[in-house]
C-alpha cells in the first residue's frame, strides 16, 4: 500500500519463534501496511497474503487468493504493495488446482482476500483495498453468481477506512466482519491497534441490511468469522494494555434479528493474530484455533449462543492465518512445529486424536484445506515462491505423544 506512514518501523510478532520461516508481523491497517512495505523482503505477505475456497453442490471448488503476479514478485520500487485476487478451479480428482486467472486487479493492493458462498450460491468476496480511496484503505466487496457472473461487482465499499475485514454466508445473508481506525501505540512492538470491531449483513444481492457495532471506538480489532445456516461466529483480539498478548474474544451474531450474543474472552493470553475458526456440521458447533503467548495452542467449541461447550486447553501452537478443513466429525489444523493436527469432535468434547508431517513449510501468509475423500485432504497454502499444494493421506497419521498432550 502507500508509504507515507514508513517512520513505523517493521516489527515481528511476538513470540513467534515456533514458526518454519520468519515470523508474521503486525497487520491490517493503513499504518501497518505502510511499515511492512519498508522492508519487501521482511514480509512474507507482500508477496501473498490471503486464501479461501468455495465448494458447490458438484464438488467443485474455487480457490481466491491475493498474489503479486505469479510468481510472486513481492513488493514494489515504491515499496507499495500490488496484489491481485486470482481464482483457480480445483475438483478432488485433480491432482493439482488449475491454472489461476487474475480475477480482480487494481493498482495498490487487494488483500488478504475473503471469500464466502450463501445457499443459493451467491458468491461474495471482501478485501482491504488501497485503491482510489480517500482514506488509505477501505474495507471492499463483490458479489457474484456461483459461477463468476456479475451480480453487485467490485468495488463496492463496506466502509472507506474499514480494514481487516472477512466474510462468511448464513443462509442466504452474507455478513461481514471489519474494524475501523487505529490507534497509535502499544500492540506488536508499539505499532498500535485497530479501534473497534463492526458487522454488516447483506443479501444475496449485495444489498445492505444491517449494521451492528459489536466493540465500537475501542481497541479490539483484527475480526474473524465462520458461518453456519443460522449464526455467524465472530473472534477478534483486545488490547491488554502494557502487555505483549492479547485477550482472544468471540461472540454469535444472527444475521436475520441483529441480535449478538454477549461478547467474552475465551483466551486470556492470545499470540497476537493466531486464531482461526470454523464450522463443524456434524456436531452443530463452530471450532475455534489459537495459540498463546507461551507457544501453546488450545481450542474450543462454541454453540449457536456463543457458549463454549468443550476447551482443550492445550496442543502444539497452531499457525496465523491458516485454514481449519473440517470432515465429518474431524477438523484439520496446521501446527507450528510443522504438522497437521487432527481433532476429533463431539458436541461436548474435543481430542487431539493424531498427528502428521507436513510437506508444504507453513507459513503466516495463509492456507486452506480442500477435501478430497474422507481421507484424504489436498492442502494449498501461500508462499514467496507461489502457491505449495500437497495432499494428505489421513490414515497415515499417528497418535500424539506425551508433549503434544502437554503431559511430558
Amino acid at each position: 500500500m502507500r508509504t507515507i506512514f514508513a517512520v513505523l518501523a517493521v516489527v515481528t510478532a511476538a513470540a513467534a519463534v515456533l514458526c518454519l520461516v520468519p515470523p508474521a508481523h503486525a497487520g491490517g491497517t493503513k499504518a501497518a501496511k505502510a511499515a511492512k512495505a519498508a522492508i519487501p523482503t521482511g514480509d512474507l505477505r507482500a508477496y501473498m497474503h490471503g486464501i479461501g475456497a468455495i465448494t458447490d453442490a458438484q464438488g467443485v471448488s474455487t480457490v481466491f487468493f491475493s498474489s503479486s503476479g505469479l510468481p510472486p514478485r513481492g513488493a514494489g520500487r515504491d515499496r507499495n504493495w500490488t496484489h491481485d485476487v486470482y481464482v483457480a478451479r480445483w475438483t478432488p480428482k485433480q491432482p493439482k488446482l488449475d491454472r489461476p486467472r487474475v480475477f480482480i486487479s487494481r493498482p495498490e493492493a487487494q488483500e488478504p482476500v475473503s471469500v464466502a458462498q450463501n445457499d443459493t450460491g451467491r458468491v461474495m468476496v471482501s478485501f482491504e483495498d488501497g485503491w482510489n480511496t480517500p482514506n488509505e484503505v477501505s474495507q471492499r466487496y463483490g458479489v457474484y453468481t456461483s459461477d463468476l457472473k456479475d451480480v453487485k461487482p467490485y468495488p463496492n465499499d463496506v466502509l472507506s477506512g474499514g480494514h481487516s475485514g472477512h466474510a462468511a454466508a448464513v443462509g442466504s445473508r452474507f455478513v461481514v466482519f471489519y474494524s475501523n481506525d487505529w490507534v497509535n501505540g502499544g500492540g506488536v512492538d508499539n505499532l498500535g491497534t485497530g479501534n473497534g470491531v463492526y458487522v454488516k449483513t447483506y443479501d444475496a444481492d449485495g444489498a445492505l441490511l444491517q449494521a451492528v457495532d459489536v466493540a465500537p471506538r475501542t481497541r479490539e480489532w483484527w475480526p474473524m468469522i465462520a458461518g453456519s445456516p443460522t449464526r455467524a461466529l465472530l473472534v477478534w483480539q483486545q488490547y491488554v494494555s502494557g502487555e505483549t498478548y492479547a485477550r482472544l474474544k468471540a461472540a454469535t451474531f444472527d444475521p436475520s434479528t441483529g441480535a449478538l450474543s454477549e461478547p467474552r474472552v475465551i483466551g486470556e493470553r492470545l499470540l497476537y493474530y493466531t486464531y482461526s475458526a470454523a464450522y463443524v456440521p456434524a456436531v452443530d458447533r463452530f471450532i475455534v484455533v489459537a495459540t498463546d503467548d507461551k507457544g501453546k495452542g488450545f481450542a474450543q467449541l462454541i454453540d449457536a449462543n456463543g457458549q463454549t461447550t468443550a476447551t482443550l486447553d492445550c496442543m502444539p501452537a497452531s499457525v496465523r492465518e491458516a485454514g481449519v478443513a473440517v470432515i465429518g466429525e474431524r477438523a484439520f489444523a496446521p501446527a507450528q512445529d510443522g504438522r497437521l493436527l487432527h481433532l476429533k469432535l463431539t458436541p461436548n468434547s474435543i481430542e487431539l486424536a493424531a498427528v502428521q508431517p507436513s510437506p508444504i513449510a507453513w507459513t503466516y501468509t495463509g492456507s486452506v484445506g480442500l477435501v478430497r475423500s474422507p481421507t484424504q485432504l489436498h492442502w494449498v497454502a501461500t508462499s514467496p515462491k507461489g502457491l505449495q499444494e500437497a495432499d494428505f493421506d489421513l490414515k497415515a497419521a499417528k497418535a500424539p505423544d506425551a508433549k503434544d498432550l502437554c503431559k511430558g
